[in-house]
């Protein structure tokens, strides 16, 4: 059966309305938010369907899992397909997935539909170059930034939006809710998005193959991706540990006001767009240098906030929104850095970004639990900060005369 007809200069448009831009935008938050939403309702699923001590993790980690193995084998093939109908399936997948979750009753089909969420959720990595290939060069990095506002606004409104609906009625209702928004969401896209095709004839193994080459040659890629390893894995560490600090006796907060303080994070997305015009205006490095100092001073910061006071909790919440537009600045840099690279190659290479940094992140929550366990706060910021200066430490050896790609 045919794709389409249409060929790749006809089918888009060369340039983004402002409406385009923001229906990408808003497509990107809404998907990625999916990932999120079984983190602060783990408890209530759990104790729900039955679960053991030892399994509730999995109701999380099945979803990560799922949004890895997607980075690797589903997001390549936006260089090999229909964009639009690749979305399309996609969160078409997720609404099912959604549905699939409400209606579970076992901890068995709770699982598999976490780990279909989490697949289908790389839609947004599907979208993000998607947006980036329909952008004039000189505003590339302006495109990418505004539409990675909205994909971080969505991570990090999320969590409270499900602590707050949970609250309100059950955990099912966030799902049943959620699965909605997909729908209308799909339907909204259908009747918007543009139909891209690809020019790339490989087939599907070929695809995969010429992957491993690109993750062994590009250096701008390799850089970029290490970068934001350090930062999202300093994002995971500290994004996992804070609600456990925050309900300790020392802050005593409720679910509901730490849903409140996650609320300050989504400050950290104003930073996207920001950055992309850096980017534009061959600022990267400066950007880059900004963002990681940003990172290490919100985990100096947050060595003063222990004492559960209310000058504790600002600290605390100024830390998290440093952090955030460290992170966030840094991401859109290091997009901006590898669409710059071959056009035909941008799913790839954003789903080897991707997957890279998003193993720092696994990486970061790990040690975030364990840290927090075995030496408190102070032990967990110490390594949350050794996240991002490494990677400043990595990004310090690039030579100075050399542009790679404007890294």
């Amino acid at each position: 059966m045919s794709i389409s007809a249409t060929t790749p200069d006809r089918a888009i448009p060369r340039a983004l309305s402002p409406w385009l831009t923001f229906l990408f935008a808003a497509a990107c938050g809404l998907v990625a938010a999916n990932l999120y939403y079984g983190q602060p309702l783990a408890g209530p699923i759990s104790a729900d369907l039955g679960f053991t001590p030892a399994a509730t993790g999995l109701i999380v980690t099945l979803t990560q899992i799922g949004y890895g193995l997607g980075l690797l084998l589903i997001v390549p093939l936006g260089d090999l397909t229909e964009n639009r109908r690749l979305v399309l399936l996609l969160i078409s997948v997720s609404a099912v997935a959604l549905i699939g979750a409400a209606l579970s009753t076992t901890p068995a089909a709770f699982l598999t539909a976490s780990l279909s969420i989490g697949l289908a959720s790389v839609a947004v990595q599907v979208l993000v170059p998607f947006a980036a290939n329909m952008a004039p060069d000189a505003t590339r990095g302006q495109v990418v930034g505004n539409v990675m506002s909205g994909l971080l606004c969505g991570i990090m409104l999320a969590r409270p939006f499900a602590s707050f609906v949970a609250e309100a009625s059950s955990w099912h209702v966030v799902y049943y809710v959620t699965a909605g928004l997909m729908i209308v969401l799909a339907i909204v896209l259908r009747a918007n998005l543009p139909v891209r095709l690809p020019k790339t004839k490989l087939r599907y193994g070929e695809l995969l193959a010429s992957m491993a080459h690109l993750a062994l040659t590009s250096r701008v890629l390799q850089r970029r991706a290490l970068y934001q390893a350090g930062m999202f894995g300093a994002f995971s560490l500290f994004w996992t540990t804070t609600p456990l600090l925050l309900a300790s006796p020392a802050f005593g907060l409720t679910q509901n006001g730490i849903a409140l303080f996650a609320l300050a994070g989504a400050s950290g997305a104003v930073a996207s767009p920001i950055a992309g015009r850096l980017a534009d205006r061959g600022m990267t490095k400066i950007a880059s240098t900004i963002a990681m100092l940003l990172g290490m001073a919100s985990f100096l910061i947050s060595h003063f906030a222990t004492d559960g006071s209310l000058t504790a909790l600002l600290l605390l919440t100024a830390a998290a929104i440093l952090l955030d537009f460290g992170v966030t600045t840094n991401l859109v840099c290091g997009q901006r850095a590898i669409y710059g690279l071959n056009p035909e190659h941008r799913s790839r290479l954003n789903g080897l970004f991707m997957a890279t940094f998003f193993a720092g992140g696994a990486l970061g929550s790990a040690l975030g639990g364990w840290a927090y366990a075995t030496g408190g706060w102070t032990m967990t910021a110490w390594i949350g900060f050794c996240f991002p200066a490494l990677a400043f430490l990595l990004f310090l050896t690039e030579g100075r005369g050399k542009q790679e790609g404007k890294i």
